[in-house]
């Protein structure tokens, strides 16, 4: 439960997404996914409730907490410097360094094994300014940066707003292998379609509240949207 004054923005709201699972995360402007998931990743302090980290319970009070236990948020805009390459965005903040002297080829050789593991292959080289890079290509390296740190769960705040086609099918397929190679996965969404693609299952939010979990082979768009819509109950008394 969350609340800024009199605004109740969360209550009896339930996230649950297993390893290996990309769970999606819908619901109209203003549902509470924003702050659902600042709540996880420690910006906001929850009023009530319970975090569940691999069946046990655990406090984030702060981004740093999330950090320690594994959990990452790539947000929207991405967190990039764009005058940085490739390799000093992947390390920003975290510099590997001995007696105060950078040492690049560590840093090299690990960006480029993260890189080559996500099967990222259209970046020609990772000493370039992200400046220069599409935005499917920003993308997977907030990504790749967010794997690298050997975190379990990764949030995607809309990773395909503002993309092409053939950027969006990149992301997309850089969210499939993530699943795949085991992280737990929560795709934030207003793109149904990305949505039906890639997760596996798909919790609505409505005005702060949980409507349901849906299983992707289970449902249809067309129930989503209701659910997103009307909520839960009104979508089954219309049915």
């Amino acid at each position: 439960m969350k609340s800024f004054g009199s605004v109740q923005a969360l209550s009896d709201v339930d996230l649950e997404v297993n390893k290996g699972e990309v769970m999606a995360l819908v619901g109209d402007n203003g549902a509470g996914k924003s702050t659902l998931i600042k709540c996880i990743a420690g910006t906001y302090t929850m009023d009530e409730g319970e975090l569940l980290y691999g069946g046990e319970p655990v406090t984030i009070s702060t981004p740093r907490d999330a950090a320690k236990l594994g959990i990452e948020v790539v947000y929207q805009d991405l967190a990039l410097c764009d005058n940085l390459d490739v390799v000093q965005n992947m390390y920003l903040g975290r510099e590997a360094s001995r007696l105060s002297i950078l040492q690049e080829p560590p840093m090299e050789a690990k960006t480029k094994e993260t890189l080559a593991s996500l099967r990222v292959t259209t970046i020609k080289s990772i000493r370039q300014p992200v400046a220069t890079l599409s935005g499917g290509q920003r993308q997977s390296v907030a990504v790749a940066r967010a794997v690298m740190w050997n975190n379990r769960v990764v949030f995607l705040d809309e990773p395909t707003a503002a993309l092409g086609v053939a950027q969006t099918r990149q992301v997309l397929d850089l969210v499939k292998r993530l699943g795949e190679q085991g992280l737990a996965v929560v795709l934030v969404s207003h793109n149904l379609t990305d949505v039906f693609e890639v997760a596996d299952r798909i919790t609505v939010l409505r005005l702060g509240q949980d409507v349901g979990v849906y299983e992707k082979s289970a449902t249809s768009e067309q129930e989503i949207v209701q659910a997103i819509t009307f909520g839960k109950q009104d979508a089954e008394a219309s049915a």
